[in-house]
């Protein structure tokens, strides 16, 4: 396969959706002080989870990772604004992120066991930013952007290089732990053999996946349309439009429990995607 295409292709939908660019060299530090002096906006959503010990929502941004106070307001977990990219919620307490600090460079794979009060280097510091992660069977899955590999790893520490693919975001099946399905600017494409390869894109072209329960695949387009999927992956329906545009995360917390980050907002769904509530106000900005 010609890589060359598949980069443009996939710059083109990164660039169309503002959603893959990194802040290295982007805001000034001066626009970052002022979205921290303002303390009660978020904006770059990088992505979402809820902690099932008590289903606090936590919201992985540009500037930090934030939970909704008593008031609905986002407020900083931890004392970190650093840029968080990849972001998922792995058990009890126990988040993986990965992204880039204020100081610029790359994180790597870093764990949170306290909530995301404290983080903890595990690997590829300086050497990898993860903006897709997702873990299910024990494993992380992440999607490497700076070496464009799909990569997964039991320990945190030692990682096993798949297929390299230009993709914006992935999701495990949580029945198989061989099946990955990405995001591309042509469509879906699917692995049967841990990411290894990759068939042939399908349309229709998702921007975000997550995948809760066997039955219950969730797609995101790049206009905030939301659609199921019953088989993996192999057809999709339309269910509804999530308010606010663009998309910038998708999370299903379980079969009926849907969160979607898009330009105004963090909008919950507990009926499948039905409808969806406003959980966080979002302040709108361009690309970094």
């Amino acid at each position: 396969m010609n890589k060359r295409p598949a980069v443009v292709a996939a710059t083109a939908l990164a660039l169309t959706l503002t959603l893959a660019a990194c802040s290295d060299g982007g805001e000034s530090k001066e626009s970052t002080d002022k979205s921290a002096a303002a303390g009660t906006t978020v904006s770059h959503i990088h992505g979402l989870g809820v902690d099932p010990t008590d289903q606090r929502l936590y919201v992985a941004t540009h500037e930090g990772v934030y939970t909704p106070d008593a008031k609905g307001e986002p407020d900083l977990v931890g004392d970190s604004k650093d840029d968080f990219m990849g972001f998922t919620v792995a058990g009890a307490k126990t988040f993986y992120a990965s992204g880039h600090p204020a100081s610029g460079g790359n994180k790597g794979l870093i764990k949170s066991a306290d909530a995301g009060r404290t983080w903890k280097s595990l690997s590829l510091s300086g050497e990898s930013d993860f903006h897709a992660l997702d873990f299910a069977h024990s494993t992380v899955y992440g999607y490497d952007s700076t070496n464009g590999l799909v990569r997964t790893t039991k320990d945190g520490i030692s990682w096993k290089d798949g297929a390299r693919l230009e993709a914006l975001d992935i999701a495990v099946s949580p029945t198989d732990p061989g099946v990955i399905l990405a995001t591309t600017a042509d469509g879906v494409v699917r692995s049967g053999d841990g990411g290894k390869t990759f068939a042939q894109a399908q349309k229709p072209v998702m921007a975000f996946l997550s995948w809760s329960t066997k039955d219950a695949l969730y797609g995101i387009d790049t206009s905030g349309g939301l659609n199921g999927s019953a088989d993996g992956g192999i057809t999709w329906k339309k269910i509804s439009t999530v308010p606010g545009g663009r998309p910038q995360a998708l999370t299903a917390v379980a079969a009926e429990h849907v969160l979607a980050a898009t330009q105004t907002g963090v909008f919950e769904s507990k009926d499948g995607g039905t409808t969806f509530k406003k959980r966080l106000a979002v302040t709108s900005s361009g690309g970094h």
